[in-house]
């Protein structure tokens, strides 16, 4: 039966800039919206309804005809008749739905014995053009075509080098199967291999816990002519001749003459004890292998679950192991598949981007001063602990990405692969073209044979090993540019992106590792941090573009730092920040992001800190339970409208932090001791190497007597509002107004249409909205919804209907009025896929009106 409505265009609200009394609700009269009685036939059975009741019918039916077979049993049993055993260890069906999230991102079911196989793909061939193909998206491009074809020329002669030399691709980039300590067999023996490229080394051993850290006559490797040492450990009575989990390390000596010791560059894990400052290589290859999804310290991980497919859009959850725990404490791999990602599932995000997975032996660069590529981070658990987290998520259903740093290393020489064999290049250039003078870091030299090697060989290691299913590619500009991208304006003008200041190897690199990763694993997703805003960035390597799938849009986090920093309300330029939003390359698609981890580090403020400063100390308590502050309403309620700003206009795919959903107060600051800056020179302090602030206050947003649950529950609502409508990856886009005096921009994605009102202190009734199409709309998301800390002055629970007819409006063909309170946002959907009561059932999300699941 149909549902009869009365519609009603727009209905004065009181105003959200009211303020209550002391120990009143923040919620104001909501009054009545409908102008009609509504009149409603027999209440129809909802879909979940009839889904639970087919639900219990096959529940009967599988029980009756077990039944049957049993009884079929007992009596082929009596006739003498031998039945062979099943097995019955089978997970034939999820356990029914219980929870929200299960309806939304049910997680995956195999048999108990499942074992993920690996499907790759094939190299593609080279496509015959001149590089230039890329110019039928920017035909200004034609400008630049000198450089387009030198580049394609260094990158076919690159990959045909590879296919006559090496190989191909494939065999290429595994040569994590070959470089550092692997099993294998020599003259008829099984034991270990281990090879180094050390060209300027003049002698290298191996030595550890296994020989006492003494080599003998047997521990000493050969170099090969191409500057490779080799050796292999043959196994001693049946038992490998290093022990699992043991520390091990090459001693050798330099061209200088130097005796030192060095971890393996290709190190598989590396560890830190307790009262030592150095790391050690650790030799890690457990005796036996587990049986899928088993955790145990002597097996090697099985992955169990397939890898998700490829979201049509990314809503990617940035994250952090070590500082996940909200004790004052390094959380663990394990931790993290327990307590975080049945929290990033809740929260609607179908992807995490884990930060410093490489091992690195500082701990406060966050990662990003890497100094051994091949290992996992020890400091969160062991390479299988990370493995049993990663296929957690992919049975949770999330895309697992790793923020991978090939853009420079650490220092460290004690530690690293710096000055490995006591040369200034190696890896890396020589001379100051090698040193990043901010980072203070060494820069690869992408042209060197063996730098592609190891550099592509671990793009794949992470992917293949570990199951990661793609990549953020740190400090991509700095790779670009000879400038690093510092102290330099990007203009727009096209020679800055195509001449002397490029670095075409480091351009030809990531069009390499792009074209490995998209052909071997065809699901893979590379997303690349670029600040300059390259043409072709983001078009794929067949056509001559770069490869990536999506450029970080760094822009928004700054102009929204700015307009926070250095205007008031009155100031705020609609046109300029939907501008800066808005403002990327056709056919690139890009990630947009309010904030990331760079604004919750120490030194800067994240947004909710901008918007609310000292006051979320005293004043984030719910009416009731402390005092209020009009600062923290005015930040909680810009920060619901930033947010959705961003997702909604910022990109293709969406990105967030860990905690800024909830807008998690102070900054994150990693422990340290007293240091100097490498680029100043002056003194840092330290904070006494303390984890206080290096953690993240879950307990703030799940107590229910604070304001940050609002926080949480609306970025959950907005998360699902694009789980529903697909919004991010929708082609149509169209922004009709930017009101610089009424601060009101309206905008439709796809079949939605966003109306944001960012006075201060105006409402306005009766506001007209233009729209794609005509027909009924009612509200779907209210940032004024009283589960989102709001006051109810535009509701789902009304239950209006707002009639687009073709009343020209705003250059757009169809129109309706609203109701548009101060400091709100409001998404209208076609009313067809709107329900009032959808947070009420089984599926609901609390503020949400979609209709089912969208």
């Amino acid at each position: 039966m149909m549902k009869l409505h009365t519609s009603v265009g727009g209905v004065s609200r009181q105003s959200s800039a009211l303020q209550p009394r002391k120990g009143l609700s923040l919620r104001t009269p909501s009054g009545s919206l409908r102008a009609g009685q509504k009149v409603r036939a027999a209440e129809p059975i909802s879909p979940l309804d009839i889904l639970k009741q087919e639900n219990q019918l096959l529940k009967q039916t599988i029980k009756e005809t077990k039944g049957s077979i049993s009884e079929l049993e007992r009596e082929l049993a009596n006739a003498g008749v031998d039945i062979p055993s099943l097995d019955n260890n089978l997970d034939v069906a999820a356990a029914p739905p219980t929870t929200p999230e299960d309806f939304w991102s049910p997680a995956l079911t195999v048999p108990s014995n499942h074992r993920l196989i690996e499907k790759y793909g094939q190299s593609s061939p080279m496509p015959n053009h001149d590089g230039t193909e890329c110019f039928k998206w920017d035909k200004l491009l034609w400008s630049q075509a000198g450089h387009f074809k030198y580049r394609w020329d260094v990158f076919r002669n690159i990959r045909n080098a590879i296919d006559q030399n090496e190989g191909g691709m494939d065999k290429f980039t595994q040569g994590y199967r070959h470089y550092g300590l692997n099993r294998g067999t020599h003259e008829g023996k099984t034991g270990i291999w281990y090879r180094e490229w050390a060209p300027g080394a003049k002698a290298l051993c191996l030595v550890g816990e296994f020989n006492n850290w003494q080599p003998k006559d047997q521990h000493w490797a050969f170099k090969n002519q191409f500057g490779v040492w080799e050796l292999f450990l043959a196994d001693v009575n049946g038992e490998s001749a290093i022990p699992h989990r043991t520390k091990i390390k090459c001693r050798l000596e330099t061209a200088g003459g130097e005796w030192v010791e060095r971890i393996p560059a290709w190190i598989k894990w590396a560890t830190q004890e307790w009262n030592e400052i150095q790391y050690n290589g650790v030799y890690y290859e457990p005796p036996e292998v587990g049986a899928p999804g088993e955790i145990d310290d002597n097996k090697s991980y099985t992955f169990k679950y397939p890898r998700p497919p490829r979201p049509r859009a990314l809503r990617i959850y940035e994250c952090h192991v070590g500082m996940s725990s909200q004790e004052p404490k390094i959380n663990s791999y394990l931790e993290f598949r327990r307590d975080m990602l049945p929290r990033i599932r809740q929260l609607g995000y179908n992807a995490i981007q884990i930060m410093a997975i490489q091992e690195h032996a500082y701990y406060g660069s966050f990662g990003y001063h890497v100094t051994n590529f091949f290992a996992a981070s020890s400091r969160f658990g062991t390479p299988d602990e990370l493995k049993a987290m990663i296929d957690e998520a992919h049975r949770l259903g999330l895309v697992v990405l790793m923020d991978i740093v090939h853009s420079h290393a650490s220092k460290n020489t004690n530690d690293g692969i710096n000055m490995f064999d006591g040369t200034d290049a190696m890896y890396f250039h020589s001379g100051g073209r090698g040193n990043h003078w901010m980072w203070d870091s060494r820069l690869f030299n992408y042209g060197n044979w063996e730098t592609m090697r190891f550099l592509l060989s671990n793009a794949r290691w992470w992917v293949d090993e570990y199951k990661f299913d793609g990549y953020r590619f740190d400090g991509v500009t700095s790779m670009m540019y000879h400038h690093h991208g510092l102290s330099y304006t990007f203009t727009g003008n096209y020679e800055e992106y195509f001449g002397m200041n490029t670095d075409v190897d480091a351009v030809v690199y990531l069009q390499l590792v792009n074209s490995m990763l998209h052909d071997l694993f065809p699901s893979c997703i590379t997303i690349g941090e670029d600040v300059s805003g390259m043409p072709t960035f983001c078009r794929p390597w067949q056509e001559g573009g770069v490869g990536f799938d999506y450029r970080l849009q760094m822009a928004i986090a700054d102009k929204w730092i700015e307009v926070l920093k250095t205007k008031n309300d009155y100031e705020w330029d609609m046109g300029d920040i939907v501008f800066t939003l808005t403002n990327r390359r056709y056919a690139e698609p890009c990630v947009g992001y309010a904030e990331s981890h760079d604004q919750a580090l120490v030194g800067d403020k994240t947004i909710a800190f901008w918007l609310m400063d000292k006051d979320m100390y005293d004043y984030m308590a719910v009416p009731g339970f402390g005092p209020q502050s009009a600062v923290v309403d005015r930040g909680i309620a810009l920060h619901k409208m930033i947010r959705l700003l961003t997702i909604a206009l910022g990109g293709e795919s969406y990105l967030n932090f860990m905690g800024n959903e909830f807008g998690h107060p102070e900054w994150i600051d990693f422990p340290r001791t007293d240091s100097y800056d490498p680029s100043t020179g002056k003194f840092v302090p330290g904070n006494g190497g303390s984890l206080h602030h290096c953690r993240r206050r879950w307990d703030l947003c799940d107590a229910d007597f604070l304001k940050y649950k609002f926080l949480n529950a609306y970025d959950r609502g907005m998360i699902h509002l694009d789980k529903a409508f697909g919004f991010l990856s929708a082609p149509h886009t169209y922004i009709s107004r930017k009101d610089e005096g009424d601060k009101i921009v309206v905008f439709e994605r796809g079949d939605l249409v966003f109306v944001f009102n960012f006075h201060p202190t105006n409402s306005y009734t009766d506001y007209r909205v233009g729209c794609w199409k005509e027909g009924p709309y009612k509200v779907v998301l209210s940032s004024d919804e009283e589960v989102f800390g709001g006051y109810r002055n535009v509701t789902k629970d009304s239950d209006v209907t707002f009639n687009a007819n073709n009343h020209n409006h705003d250059n757009r063909p169809a129109s309706f009025q609203v109701y548009a309170p101060s400091r709100t946002c409001v998404v209208y959907a076609p009313a067809q896929y709107c329900d009032k009561d959808a947070d009420k059932k089984p599926h609901g999300v609390p503020g949400l009106a979609v209709q089912g699941l969208g």
